[in-house]
């Protein structure tokens, strides 16, 4: 059984990138600290170079044993879809030079783990991060998607630590049709 870790989870963005720090311990949550890191504007280099530095800081003063970092969804522009893999690159880079073990989740899976759906808006995030850690207030979306990735994170450790099968909804659709099929088929033999 999982009994304690510190998670940062990395909402990457091109222009900020949230981030996010929880703990678990004896079963509850807490969010050790969370915020933005604003990128300058300027050419992609120096913008990227911002992010790694940003995450660095932020990785030396919480100490987190793991990073999670929100997968790149394929946008109707692939020049921006291009941008923030980019910026995902250098915030995964940030976090594996400091010798982070770092995972990954889809925008789905973590509206999923934390709102119970995976289509949820940005205010639902922001307001059921708010209530699982207890914070006075709802942190800035960025920071909030950041804590929301983190805390899909922990979902992930207590699953497997149950023996629960990590399982993208497409994954769980392909194989409940798969073993249809095969019953059907010793039914129909």
């Amino acid at each position: 059984m999982v009994t304690s870790a510190r998670i940062l989870g990395i909402d990457p963005g091109l222009n900020r990138t949230g981030w996010g720090v929880i703990e678990s311990a004896a079963g509850r949550l807490v969010c050790v600290d969370a915020g933005v890191i604003r990128v300058p504007p300027g050419e992609l280099p120096d913008r990227l170079a911002a992010i790694l530095a940003g995450l660095r800081t932020v990785i030396d003063e919480t100490r987190p044993s793991r990073a999670s970092v929100e997968k790149v969804f394929v946008n109707v522009n692939p020049q921006a879809t291009l941008l923030l893999g980019q910026a995902r690159g250098a915030a995964i880079c940030a976090a594996v030079a400091a010798g982070l073990p770092v995972r990954e989740h889809t925008a789905l899976q973590v509206k999923q783990a934390v709102v119970g759906y995976g289509k949820a808006g940005k205010e639902q995030v922001q307001m059921m991060v708010m209530r699982l850690l207890g914070l006075a207030a709802a942190p800035p979306p960025d920071a909030a998607d950041a804590l929301a990735c983190a805390v899909c994170d922990l979902h992930a450790d207590r699953l497997l630590a149950l023996g629960g099968p990590l399982l993208s909804a497409a994954s769980r659709s392909r194989r409940s049709r798969s073993a249809w099929r095969s019953r059907g088929a010793r039914l129909a033999g």
